[in-house]
């Protein structure tokens, strides 16, 4: 009995199998598939970003007043510049490693080689920003006093600019002992160490005729509104419960709590991205100075971490764009 054979159409027209589907090999294609998983969770990150600032549309901090300094330019206002100057140094090194893998290409080692270091360099560079970054926001600069209903409020002068709580409080006696965060003391409840009292702060807010207030909320016209004398004055009795210096995980003098847990989380998530890339370049770089590819004929290895270079320094991209611009 001859069996009957049925015929779909498709025959010689589904992959098969094989080291190279769609023109690409293995390890490119498994690059690949890592990429698009990796976008889609920094799309989740993002997007619940979105979704929390749009939250806190009225009192979001302002990114131009949160990311105003720069290296070695202690009191100088320069919004965005170091962060315009990090993503400048990514962005440089991307183009480094299209040269790298353009020259692996024509098999040229010294060109690779070349490229390949500068590329390590911009990273290691990025990856040294960013920690410089983490620490300035973690330790702040100026401080604030909370409120109540879980609200920062900043000090401001006639002009309108920042006012540090050292140069309210440094002057104002008090029986509290400045207790730095760098000292060996244990403490069981959830109060942010600080190095001066509310006590202190307020002595000092109400002997200078010239300070007010600036609130977290964002007024018309695009600034957080600042309180005449008066309303300062009110605001405070009837609302200050504590001070916050920096920010951490559960305080932030810049606003919300909940900006600093995204900032941490989505640059750090970003960060380690980038280490990762860095500690494998230096694994690739030193397999170019051996001649390991040489001796294979094909640089492909330089490609595909290339592929994760350029994604890295794509999402930075975004992540600049929503959290720092927009």
């Amino acid at each position: 009995m001859e069996a009957t054979v049925i015929r779909t159409g498709t025959e010689g027209k589904t992959w098969g199998g094989g080291n190279e589907p769609l023109k690409a090999s293995y390890g490119k294609m498994m690059m690949w598939f890592f990429i698009v998983s990796d976008a889609l969770t920094f799309s989740g990150f993002l997007a619940a970003y979105g979704f929390s600032r749009f939250k806190f549309i009225d009192s979001w901090p302002i990114a131009d007043q949160v990311f105003n300094h720069f290296p070695f330019l202690h009191g100088v206002d320069a919004p965005m510049y170091y962060v315009a100057f990090m993503t400048f140094i990514l962005i440089f090194s991307s183009v480094t490693m299209v040269l790298g893998v353009d020259a692996g290409h024509r098999l040229d080692k010294s060109k690779v080689t070349l490229y390949m270091f500068l590329t390590i360099i911009g990273g290691l560079i990025f990856v040294g920003s960013q920690a410089w970054e983490w620490a300035n926001f973690i330790q702040g600069e100026y401080g604030a006093v909370t409120t109540k209903g879980g609200n920062v409020l900043q000090f401001v002068n006639a002009e309108g600019e920042r006012v540090a709580l050292e140069d309210i409080a440094a002057s104002i006696p008090s029986e509290r002992t400045a207790i730095g965060r760098s000292s060996e003391v244990w403490f069981n409840s959830n109060e942010t160490v600080t190095d001066y009292s509310l006590e202190q702060v307020k002595a000092g807010f109400v002997a200078n005729p010239d300070l007010l207030i600036k609130t977290q909320i964002t007024g018309e016209d695009g600034h957080k509104i600042i309180l005449n004398r008066e309303e300062s004055l009110a605001k405070f009795n009837n609302e200050a419960i504590g001070v916050v210096e920096g920010a951490n995980l559960t305080h932030n003098e810049y606003g919300p709590p909940l900006f600093a847990d995204f900032f941490f989380f989505i640059t750090g998530f970003h960060g380690f991205h980038v280490f990762s890339g860095v500690i494998l370049n230096i694994i690739i770089f030193f397999n170019v100075i051996l001649g390991t590819y040489e001796r294979r004929g094909s640089y492909e290895m330089v490609e595909k971490v290339g592929l994760y270079w350029h994604f890295v320094d794509l999402v930075w991209v975004f992540v600049f764009t929503f959290f720092y611009l927009v």
